[in-house]
């Protein structure tokens, strides 16, 4: 068989033009719209798939450098972080924190299900975790994080892969079961919206800018100083004795940035730090994708289909019943229950998706439109990965 090995700069050359593909199909093809499935996904799957059909012919195999995945990875990490405003989660009020603290349970109840069932399968629980909130609550970006360190730091062969396999899975199933469970709801409860329509938007929101050259540069800036002291404190984690991914350093250290500038009342350039975020995660995706060895999971089919069939019974059931009744049991319950499918089993789009469906049918849910976006996106990727460090390192 014939090894194709491509160096770090014709990695990163295919993986733009994997992401092309995939942005061009999605714009062709409606269902992948629909179910809010990232470009990079798109075309990574079909580069994973050609390579699979080379593989099993004897033909050739694909690899590549992966020293660019690793640098977007941290890009992109290192700006979550830059999100973490704190004062935000405070105005948000005792609601957020609810809906966080509900978000937190699911870390856990979807890393003990898929740990604890990986070993009844007689598989490495640490691979189980990349049946949990891994993929599930994590999604694509941090299943291409934490599957690589996971594989060389661990052993855990085909943990990227499996994934990978799982968070798209993820994104579909949260899609589609979100939208019958808030309709049942609605209609059970005799629900409805009591926002005006001029309330969609909230008042206080932050307008985008437009991003202006020198504060571009002040964003590269900030995630270089935040990514270069980050490698401190993973050091220091590591002369603790816990192993964390490469990307939380340059992440905790954007946080204290983030709040230590909110509080001396400076500018930290958010929209130009979002964009370079932006691009580093479609092509650490892209790249992440291109990876796959789907030859891996034929061994692992029937694990994953139960694992996945119990996660997704247990996120129906607790958006159905704990996030509907401890969010107010109300129309705006009834958004967040659909957003909570999106993104406890997918990602935030998926959540956003999800409640825009509601919101077009039954009326607009403001509360929610500002509660969901603020812990998806904001908080939930970082405390998820501090979860997930705490079990990789308590399995065996």
């Amino acid at each position: 068989m014939t090894e194709i090995n491509l160096d770090m700069f014709q990695a990163g050359a295919v993986a733009a033009l994997v992401y092309c593909l995939g942005r061009f199909l999605i714009e062709k093809v409606p269902v992948l719209n629909k179910y809010c499935i990232p470009a990079p996904v798109v075309g990574g799957l079909i580069f994973s798939i050609l390579n699979l059909c080379l593989h099993l012919s004897g033909i050739a195999e694909i690899g590549f450098d992966s020293t660019l995945q690793t640098v977007f990875m941290t890009i992109f990490f290192c700006t979550v972080g830059f999100t973490a405003c704190f004062s935000l989660l405070k105005k948000g009020g005792i609601q957020v924190l609810m809906y966080l603290g509900l978000a937190l349970g699911m870390v856990i109840l979807q890393d003990l299900i898929g740990g604890g069932l990986a070993g009844v399968f007689g598989i490495d629980p640490k691979l189980g975790l990349c049946m949990g909130s891994i993929p599930l609550v994590g999604g694509h970006g941090t299943s291409a994080a934490f599957g690589p360190m996971l594989e060389k730091n661990f052993g855990v062969v085909g943990a990227t892969t499996v994934a990978i396999a799982a968070a798209t899975f993820g994104l579909v199933a949260g899609g589609v079961m979100g939208g019958p469970l808030a309709r049942r709801r609605i209609q059970k409860h005799g629900l409805h919206s009591t926002a005006l329509e001029e309330n969609i938007t909230d008042a206080e929101a932050e307008e985008k800018t437009t991003i202006h050259p020198q504060r571009f540069v002040n964003a590269s800036l900030f995630i270089a100083v935040a990514i270069g002291a980050g490698t401190l404190v993973v050091a220091l984690f590591k002369s603790w004795g816990i192993t964390v991914p490469g990307y939380i350093g340059a992440m905790l250290v954007a946080v204290v940035i983030r709040n230590v500038w909110d509080a001396g009342k400076k500018e930290v350039p958010m929209p130009e730090i979002d964009s370079l975020g932006n691009l580093s995660l479609q092509l650490f995706l892209a790249m992440a994708l291109m990876g796959l060895k789907l030859w891996q999971l034929a061994s692992l089919a029937v694990p994953m289909i139960v694992i996945l069939l119990v996660q997704t019974i247990l996120m129906a059931s607790y958006a159905y019943f704990a996030v509907f009744n401890l969010m107010g049991r109300d129309y705006e319950a009834a958004a967040m229950t659909t957003a909570f499918c999106g993104f406890g089993m997918g990602a935030t789009p998926n959540a956003m998706a999800n409640m825009g469906v509601l919101a077009d049918r039954y009326g607009p849910c403001p509360r929610a439109y500002f509660i969901v976006p603020l812990v998806g996106s904001l908080f939930i990727d970082m405390f998820n990965s501090g979860i997930l460090t705490i079990f990789i390192n308590l399995f065996p």
